[in-house]
């Protein structure tokens, strides 16, 4: 019968065969992956600055609404 060291290297053998054929594509896809978020993040950031300096930011003018505590008209107006 197998014991638990055995046991664990025939693991480690079966874990070694297949990260040798899968391993090399892994890592290519995983720098492929590092490689798009960098680029992504680059551009965010320039796109930010870019907007930063483009043009100043939009200011909408409205009315403030005070903190209202009372009820709402009886006649179904709104106020």
């Amino acid at each position: 019968m197998f014991g638990l060291s055995e046991l664990a290297i025939i693991l480690i053998v079966v874990i070694a065969l297949v990260l040798a054929k899968k391993g090399p594509e892994l890592a290519r896809n995983a720098g492929k992956s590092a490689r798009i978020l960098k680029a992504e993040a680059r551009a965010m950031k320039e796109a930010e600055e870019q907007q930063g300096t483009d043009t100043p930011p939009r200011v909408i003018q409205g009315e403030t609404i005070p903190n209202r505590t009372e009820h709402p008209p009886a006649d179904g107006t709104r106020p």
